[in-house]
């Protein structure tokens, strides 16, 4: 994979070279079909490498091509991971992507390093990397060239010869693309690389990149050590959720030396909040996915390093029991997907795919722990252990992720109890109109919590006034302090996000104190318009989209702002509407003030014959209206919601069930009555 994204052919058709996905610039896969009932995995290679999901740095992500991308900026990774703390927590791969070679083979048909990135060639890099205690990866394709655009030599035709270049080179892990690949059959391709691995005698990592096109996770166990199951991630949160819902189905496939691969990480690139990120990590650990590093260490964050370097979250990943986590429950943007560990406890993801904050709660017993008295609740964000009665609950913010562990554990009584804090009530204030809120202080321990307190406060300016008690002297598992509020913005507050906080402090039987905080958001809005209205002339509380941002009256044009088209389907020109990109969601408030939502929606026809969408209206937390998978063959459809009563209303857009590639979707003509 190595160009920019461009939307291009997938691939030529017969009998000229296959184009295919880019494996790392962003394209995604056709439909991953869920596995079936009793799925049976193919047999592992049983060499023992790989035995946990591989953990590194791939640099494609971060520079594509550039010109920095060279011997330099190889050997200053594998110095970063020794000295912030990275090959301690278990990352150990420096993996070199495209662009590392010279266009051409030498006279003898060899690879040659680029002189200019590689001066003193692949060798020296690797014995650099290895004498850190790290491990030394490279890229090629299964096709003649690779996949950037300037044609790399690829290994189709020369697999023993490359294997052994690699080899001779001191490289530890391979990663062997799909493009300009003749359309010689997948299983052949990569078989052919295996045997030519193999007869090299050298340990070599093995990671088949032909996109999920050809079901890998059924035929790939003895071929090699990982796959990828979708097409190429980007820095999105759209493409990371359509990504996370082709992989979650495919758990029965991975194991130990054989693991799904949902591509690279995007922490720190800078297209998702820390929040986002942090769910992004957190749900890749918990599918038992590599872990390998997309952003550029160099320039990264110490809220980036926070996140890769947290090791709690790592052992989750790395458990040798190597059980991908599977979905326990799913409802309205609130996920429960849930991971076995060896030790026998669970780790548990509770996992907030929406765009406001939500509750999100399941049971021990429902993540498969055994009848116990008591349970350990290890929160591996916080980095606090509790005691819970076996409710598993929290109020996650939007885009957000709890990811806890929890075991049956005898020693349950020397931890405090868990409590959850929540919200009832509308986190939208009008300037001028005082807000009605409620939190909650909920004991969900075994013991009981005492001395308990609460306060929200908010921003400079703001009056927060409590209506109701703040504190208890006691409450026992499952009784809750509730806690009126009013929220007063002062006049002239512009529109837009304003952070509270609710804060509890409570104490164990055994006096421990604990301080507990729940970061909310208070919106200040404007109360709708009367009459009908144009969406795309209201302001949104949100919105995003698969590639490039939400557009207003033009279709999605994939990277920066104002690059769409007229929106187009079906033939017709609309003036007015909505351009996205799967998966999208766009909120609006409405302040229980309007009646309904219509629209024609459908396929752009800038994408020619590509595209399946399916449009949804969400009413609160109520979808009251939806259309099936729609192609670019469809004209546009009339759909029309009745959203009477609804605080916020949300148009979302999901991928068609088969990866986001080329999924404009359009939003046309679309008006909200109030």
């Amino acid at each position: 994979m190595r160009r920019p994204h461009t939307r291009t052919t997938r691939r030529r058709v017969a009998g000229a070279l296959t184009a295919g996905l880019l494996c790392t610039a962003g394209l995604a896969a056709p439909a991953v079909a869920a596995p079936a009932r009793h799925p049976v995995a193919a047999p592992s290679l049983a060499d023992g490498l790989a035995l946990t999901p591989p953990m590194g740095f791939n640099n494609w992500n971060s520079t594509h091509c550039r010109a920095d991308f060279n011997e330099a900026m190889v050997k200053g990774i594998a110095d970063l991971f020794v000295d912030k703390g990275l090959k301690d927590a278990g990352y150990q791969y420096v993996n070199l992507d495209d662009c590392w070679a010279l266009p051409d083979r030498d006279a003898n048909g060899k690879l040659v390093p680029d002189p200019a990135r590689f001066p003193n060639g692949i060798k020296a890099v690797a014995d650099y990397v290895h004498a850190k205690g790290l491990k030394l990866g490279i890229y090629t394709s299964a096709g003649i060239k690779t996949c950037n655009s300037a044609g790399f030599p690829g290994a189709l035709g020369h697999e023993y010869s490359d294997a052994q270049q690699f080899a001779d080179w001191g490289v530890d892990y391979l990663k062997y693309d799909n493009c300009n690949n003749l359309g010689v059959d997948a299983k052949l391709r990569y078989r052919t690389m295996r045997d030519a691995l193999r007869a090299t005698s050298r340990p070599i990592v093995y990671s088949i990149c032909e996109w999920g096109e050809n079901k890998p996770w059924e035929w790939a166990g003895d071929v090699g050590h990982l796959w990828r199951t979708t097409g190429d991630i980007s820095d999105s949160w759209g493409s990371m959720l359509s990504i996370l819902k082709q992989n979650l189905p495919l758990a029965p496939y991975a194991g130990p030396g054989h693991w799904n691969d949902p591509d690279m990480l995007e922490v720190g690139n800078g297209g998702m909040t820390d929040t986002e990120y942090r769910s992004h990590f957190s749900l890749w650990s918990v599918m038992a996915a590599p872990l390998l590093i997309g952003t550029d260490l160099r320039t990264a964050s110490q809220a980036t390093f926070d996140i890769l370097d947290n090791k709690e979250v790592i052992a989750v990943d790395q458990d040798p029991l190597g059980k991908q986590g599977t979905v326990v429950s799913s409802a309205g943007g609130r996920w429960v997907v849930a991971k076995e560990m060896k030790d026998g406890s669970r780790a548990v993801a509770l996992f907030n795919e929406s765009g406001t904050a939500q509750r999100i709660a399941t049971t021990a017993s429902a993540v498969g722990l055994p009848d116990a008295p008591a349970y350990t609740l290890r929160d591996l964000w916080q980095h606090r252990s509790y005691n819970t009665a076996g409710t598993l609950a929290a109020t996650v913010p939007a885009h957000g992720t709890v990811l806890l562990r929890v075991s049956a554990d005898p020693d349950w009584a020397t931890h405090p109890p868990a409590a959850e804090l929540g919200l009832d009530g509308s986190p939208f204030v009008e300037t001028g109109t005082p807000a009605a809120l409620t939190t909650d202080f909920t004991d969900l321990g075994r013991t009981p919590a005492r001395r308990v307190s609460v306060s929200l406060t908010g921003p400079a300016g703001w009056t927060v006034r409590a209506t109701s008690a703040t504190t208890a002297t006691v409450l026992t598992t499952g009784r809750s302090l509730r806690t009126g509020w009013t929220v007063n913005a002062p006049a002239g507050t512009p529109t837009g996000s304003y952070g509270l906080v609710l804060k509890a402090s409570y104490r164990s039987p055994t006096g421990e104190s604990v301080t507990s905080t729940l970061p909310l958001t208070a919106t200040v809005v404007l109360p709708p318009p009367t009459g009908t209205s144009y969406l795309s002339d209201l302001p949104w509380l949100s919105a995003t989209s698969g590639w490039g941002p939400v557009e207003r009256d033009t279709s999605n044009g994939e990277s920066a702002a104002g690059d769409g088209h007229p929106i187009t389907l079906g033939g017709v020109v609309y003036a007015k509407g909505l351009g996205v990109h799967a998966e999208s969601e766009v909120s609006f408030y409405t302040g229980k003030a309007c009646g309904k939502v219509t629209a024609d929606v459908g396929v752009d026809d800038e994408k020619g014959t590509k595209g399946t969408v399916a449009f949804e209206i969400w009413a609160d937390g109520t979808k009251v209206a939806s259309t099936g998978v729609l192609t670019n063959a469809q004209p546009a459809q009339p759909l029309t919601a009745d959203v009477t009563g609804a605080q916020v209303v949300r148009l979302v857009v999901t991928d068609g069930g088969d990866g986001i590639d080329s999924d404009h979707a359009d939003w046309a003509d679309a008006r909200l009555s109030c």
